[in-house]
């Protein structure tokens, strides 16, 4: 919300600076976002008539012009401007004036003529950004000879204010003064709005079909407008300083009046309008010429003002191009509703817009303003482009209508919530000034909350007011005391921040992608799964609560890879979402996923694509860190997004903890992934279990090792072989490496070659040869009987 600072002192003016203005307006909580002035530095500018204009003798595109610039004797000037006229009032800047930029007024010779002086367009003022193609006409009032910036008051401040979405009463210039006047305990003096008499008895059919959306319906017809009037040039200015663009006077009023007392307001053009207008629901197929020129497709939720042929107007959004008012307009219709914010909240959005009145209507707007706010433009209407005003409609349905609250503000929590108390006098004050019609009682007050402020409904929100007008600054500062107790650290966990910084040092990259997907790719991935679906989402593809990290970092390698980095490593920890809301499990994972080639591309390096075991080597080294590698297993299975022949399912003593594989051929060619890509995710909560490390002291003694090789069926597990080996090998095994796999010459065909390295150490006594060849009979003996395992020749 931008305001002139000089409105602003016409509702209420303390004695403040700007700046000291602008502090007590933050301190109150509506922040200030900036102060600026609303013209550049310029000074010697006067209000001129130009008395006479010729052409230039040698210049088809310059005149030469006679000015009065009130010093008593008419000066000659050279001017360029399209527009100039004999009879006008124009900003003049006289010889040794300094306008915007530190240009200096000098006098001159223009193709052969004299010039002393220089004819001011807009935008050579600093008044508008853009170049203005003419001069800047002033009206005919305009006193000739006084200074221009004194008489057009531009000695002023923009103030912009940053309001939360709960301080809509706010978006006005009649808001702000009550929050100002508040304050500062002064009284508020606004324009009077009076109620405009009938001058003829026509009116226009309104037919409100949907009540709840739009309580309260008012309509005016006003006839035998001019619309080629000239908008005030006072009026402009002040739109100018609010941010709003001048258009054409009738646009003016309503949204001067929507700056002024915060009503949005909408002219018809009469002659447009059949039968009646109707506050209806659009129905479907039907579309709606925008006034910004865009074609719209209705929504069967949304909210029209129409006309028995169709649609006139996105209600409290904007209007529509073929209604609204034009050159050949001579009779409108000017509406004032109340329309609830629930009817326009997201319907802006909905068709990418976003509008001054859309952004009030969804904050609220007072329900009782819509009638003062009707009177007020229509005097202004009348005053500017004439007209005879109709009476005025008013379609209401009360029991739509927001509720009269009363709250209750009891002295002791109020105490209790500012640390210290307030002499109830000044309490009642504040609440008064505020505008509630208060009732002081033994233990507190009970106060009726103004039409205008939306935002108080409990008692915590009359404590805030008291505070904030009270002044924050003037309330106590008291420290939290606490006795803590250092928390056990748990010995046994490893640290996410370990789990991370390993995942860095093996070339990953952690990504951070949103708890929501889409849910064609969670389908397309997990096709089983079942997540809660977001009633607002923030778009169509985030609509759906992840159950899986894999959706997530799927989108972060297409998004990789369409900007041409084959070599993609990620990681990523967060929490997953599985069930429905009633029985929601939300379970932190770690997931990753790698693509490309094996190592950086190098001179050392080769051109290998990363598999299946390189990830595995990489989910491996997490496991390790525990300390606890002896309690996870990989298992065969399959899984929806993986790969059937290259998946796995990982086991935590036993409980399923994650899983692991090459992304499925079909899902890859479905989401048009040309390339492959290995990912996993496993449960942090089993990943950061662990146990503390024990010493051991070292032996002295020799280790003893032995290489077995086992002949095993191809669709053996080699953990089925571990687990067996480890159950014989006896207390003393210190190590089983696994070494070498083949198959080929040698080996019958559906087997393959496993060898494996066996480390023997005794911690008191060297271990002798038939100790260790005792251990051996027995795990061939029983690899043989239960795997059908055969030592290699």
């Amino acid at each position: 919300m931008k305001f002139s600072e000089q409105w602003l002192r016409e509702w209420v003016s303390p004695q403040l600076g700007t700046q000291a203005l602008a502090d007590q307006i933050t301190m109150a909580g509506l922040e200030v976002d900036a102060v600026a002035p609303v013209a550049a530095t310029f000074a010697g500018v006067v209000v001129a008539e130009v008395l006479e204009r010729t052409p230039h003798p040698d210049a088809d595109k310059l005149s030469l012009c006679r000015v009065d610039d009130g010093s008593g004797e008419p000066v000659q000037v050279v001017c360029g401007a399209p527009n100039v006229a004999a009879g006008q009032r124009v900003p003049f800047a006289r010889v040794g004036a300094v306008l915007p930029g530190d240009f200096k007024i000098k006098k001159a010779k223009l193709r052969g003529q004299e010039s002393r002086g220089m004819i001011c367009s807009a935008s050579e003022l600093g008044l508008e950004e853009e170049t203005s193609p003419g001069i800047l006409e002033l009206p005919g009032s305009a006193p000739v000879g006084e200074d221009f910036r004194a008489w057009l008051g531009l000695d002023d401040h923009t103030i912009e204010v940053d309001l939360t979405p709960n301080r809509g009463d706010c978006l006005s210039l009649k808001g702000l003064a009550r929050e100002v006047g508040v304050l500062n305990r002064l009284p508020v003096t606004g324009p009077e709005v009076v109620a405009v008499p009938a001058t003829h008895d026509e009116t226009f059919p309104v037919r409100v079909e949907d009540g709840e959306r739009c309580p309260r319906y008012l309509g005016r017809l006003i006839k035998g407008v001019d619309v080629a009037a000239e908008t005030p040039l006072w009026m402009v200015e002040r739109l100018r300083r609010g941010g709003v663009r001048s258009i054409d006077p009738v646009v003016d009023v309503t949204n001067y009046v929507m700056l002024e007392l915060g009503q949005p307001l909408h002219a018809f053009d009469r002659a447009n309008l059949h039968g009646a207008v109707i506050v209806r629901l659009a129905r479907e197929g039907e579309r709606l010429v925008l006034l910004d020129g865009q074609e719209v497709s209705l929504d069967a939720s949304t909210l029209v003002i129409a006309d028995e042929r169709g649609p006139l107007a996105i209600a409290g959004v904007m209007g529509g191009e073929h209604s609204g008012v034009s050159a050949e307009t001579r009779d409108i219709f000017l509406e004032s509703a109340f329309f609830t914010p629930l009817a326009v909240a997201g319907q802006a959005r909905t068709y990418g817009l976003h509008t001054d009145a859309s952004h009030r209507f969804e904050r609220g707007v007072d329900p009782l303003l819509a009638r003062e706010a009707a009177e007020r433009a229509t005097a202004l209407l009348l005053e500017i482009v004439g007209g005879e005003a109709g009476p005025l409609v008013e379609v209401a349905h009360a029991e739509h209508l927001p509720a009269a609250r009363r709250v209750t503000l009891r002295a002791a929590r109020l105490e209790q919530a500012l640390g210290k108390a307030l002499p109830a006098a000044e309490v009642g004050e504040i609440l008064e000034r505020l505008g509630l019609v208060v009732e002081a009682g033994e233990s507190g007050w009970e106060a009726a909350v103004p039409s205008w402020r939306f935002d108080l409904a409990i008692e915590e929100d009359l404590i805030e007011e008291v505070a904030r007008i009270h002044g924050y600054n003037r309330l106590p500062v008291r420290r939290p005391q606490a006795r803590l107790g250092l928390r056990p650290d748990h010995e046994a966990r490893t640290p996410l921040g370990r789990l991370r910084r390993q995942m860095v040092a093996r070339g990953y990259q952690e990504a951070v992608t949103y708890s929501f997907v889409a849910p064609e790719l969670q389908k397309a991935l997990l096709p089983e799964a079942v997540s809660p679906v977001l009633a607002n989402p923030i778009s169509s593809d985030l609509s759906v609560m992840r159950a899986s990290l894999f959706p997530g970092l799927v989108r972060a390698l297409q998004h990789n890879l369409n900007r041409q980095q084959s070599r993609v490593r990620l990681f990523e920890t967060g929490l997953v979402f599985r069930g429905e809301l009633d029985d929601l499990a939300q379970v932190p994972m770690l997931g990753a996923l790698a693509c490309g080639a094996r190592d950086p591309e190098g001179w050392a390096a080769g051109r290998e694509r990363v598999d299946f075991f390189d990830l595995k080597g990489d989910l491996e080294s997490l496991l390790t860190m525990g300390g606890e590698a002896d309690a996870w297993r990989f298992e065969p299975a399959q899984h929806p997004a993986l790969h059937p022949g290259q998946s796995a399912r990982l086991l935590h003593r036993g409980e399923e903890a994650g899983w692991i594989g090459t992304l499925h051929p079909a899902v890859r060619a479905e989401l048009g992934l040309k390339v492959d890509a290995v990912l996993f995710e496993v449960r942090l909560d089993a990943l950061t279990q662990g146990r503390v490390p024990a010493f051991t002291p070292l032996s002295r003694y020799p280790e003893v090792r032995r290489d077995l090789a086992f002949l095993v069926d191809e669709d053996l597990p080699v953990q089925a072989l571990l687990d067996t080996l480890r159950g014989q090998a006896g207390e003393w095994l210190g190590e089983c490496r696994l070494f070498d796999v083949y198959q080929g010459k040698g080996v019958p065909e559906g087997r393959k070659s496993v060898a494996l390295g066996l480390t023997w150490q005794h911690p008191s006594r060297t271990l002798n040869d038939e100790e260790i060849n005792e251990l051996v009979d027995a795990i061939v003996n029983e690899s043989r009987q239960h795997l059908g395992a055969e030592l290699r020749g």
